[in-house]
């Protein structure tokens, strides 16, 4: 563990963000000044490979600085610092002009913690550094159309071949799978066995022969999630996680890394929180009790949302099942918040006319049901929460 302390590491990162970027001012960021738009959910675009282009030169800069994996090991590229350190690097980053790195939210908050628990030391020598400085860029591939929730019913197979395994099966809302490299999959390797074993997991090349991705059409006219279908697609044995049939168990710590990432990183921060409150003030005027009461109640949750998770968070190490309470927490305020910009706007939430910052909260709305699905539902959650963290009698199965 490094002696570095917060002020040093707070000089440090700003000496370097300086060099890469400027500091973002009042201007573009004012009310009525710049781009309006309020989503949580990464939407494919026109400029998304020029996106992911400055997103890896500026993850490329961060890891030649050693900035890459502030809390990971050093033997991988990592500083080995507290994760409160991670936060301090987000803070400050949130002052500067930088790329968007919600294109690398499986990468480096799902798969790199799933390796390090699961992975061999080759894997994790060969894929840690790339992943986190975005030089490779990774996805799921887990549910399916007939296992969504039920993820253990899933139908893709994988059965052995030489040195390696052919998977065929068809995955869907797999966020980003159109830029990806990597694929986490999840594939039954025995049928005999019960529904939650006999599964095994395996880092497939997007780029082999028999894969196909299809874009999803989504209510807010993007199309962030992909089918990916594989045909007879060969992987070698060297690249499956885990255990043959230990699947499983790899899956339950992406799906807590993941959920503890949704939480930790989506929709709470102060600016979207802010961006309510200035809403309020200037459409409703002068602004009435009811809705002062509304953004209270919308700013106390979300403070309580991030000390929760960071709470959660302490310590380090792979999440317990607790951590699906950050992803409920988190979608219920956003749901919140969509409520209340609902109300403040009334019909030009659902009507374009033309007022800066008015009709863009209506994206917000759309995206909010995949973010109530992806990373489990909120009803698989609450048994989880119910089953694993308070320890209530299961549900019938």
């Amino acid at each position: 563990m490094s002696s570095l302390s917060e002020d040093e590491f707070r000089d440090e990162v700003t000496e370097a963000l300086s060099a890469f970027s400027s500091r973002r001012t009042a201007s573009g960021s004012g009310w009525g000044e710049g781009d309006d738009r309020v989503s949580v959910v990464a939407e494919r675009s026109e400029g998304e490979a020029e996106e992911l282009a400055e997103l890896r030169r500026y993850r490329s800069f961060l890891a030649e600085r050693g900035l890459a994996w502030v809390d990971g090991p050093p033997e991988h590229g990592g500083r080995g610092l507290p994760a409160s350190y991670v936060d301090l690097l987000r803070e400050l980053e949130a002052e500067f002009d930088l790329p968007d790195d919600a294109y690398l939210r499986f990468s480096a908050s799902t798969l790199c913690p799933t390796l390090l628990a699961h992975g061999t030391e080759a894997q994790q020598r060969e894929l840690l550094p790339r992943l986190r400085s975005a030089e490779l860029i990774a996805c799921q591939l887990y549910s399916e159309p007939g296992a969504g929730s039920d993820l253990a019913g899933l139908s893709t197979r994988a059965t052995r071949d030489g040195d390696g395994w052919r998977i065929t099966g068809q995955k869907v809302w797999s966020s980003g799978a159109h830029y990806s490299d990597l694929g986490l999959c999840i594939a039954r390797t025995d049928a005999d066995k019960p529904k939650h074993a006999g599964l095994t997991t395996f880092l497939v090349d997007l780029g082999s022969p028999g894969i196909e991705v299809r874009p999803i059409r989504q209510l807010t006219g993007g199309a962030s999630f992909d089918e990916v279908f594989l045909s007879d697609v060969y992987v070698p044995d060297d690249q499956r996680v885990g255990e043959v049939d230990g699947g499983w168990s790899v899956v339950v710590t992406s799906l807590l890394n993941e959920r503890s990432a949704i939480g930790r990183e989506v929709g709470v921060d102060a600016a979207l929180v802010d961006r309510l409150v200035d809403l309020a003030r200037h459409v409703r005027q002068p602004l009435d009790d009811r809705t002062r009461d509304q953004l209270a109640d919308v700013v106390v949750r979300a403070w309580a949302t991030r000390l929760t998770t960071a709470r959660f968070l302490e310590g380090g190490g792979t999440p317990g099942p607790e951590l699906a309470l950050t992803k409920l927490l988190t979608t219920d305020l956003l749901r919140q918040m969509s409520d209340v910009a609902a109300d403040v706007l009334e019909a030009a939430h659902v009507a374009d006319n033309g007022t800066w910052g008015s009709y863009a909260w209506s994206e917000l709305t759309l995206g909010l049901p995949g973010l109530r699905v992806g990373g489990g539902t909120d009803e698989i959650l609450k048994n989880a929460v119910g089953e694993r963290v308070l320890q209530l009698p299961k549900d019938a199965r």
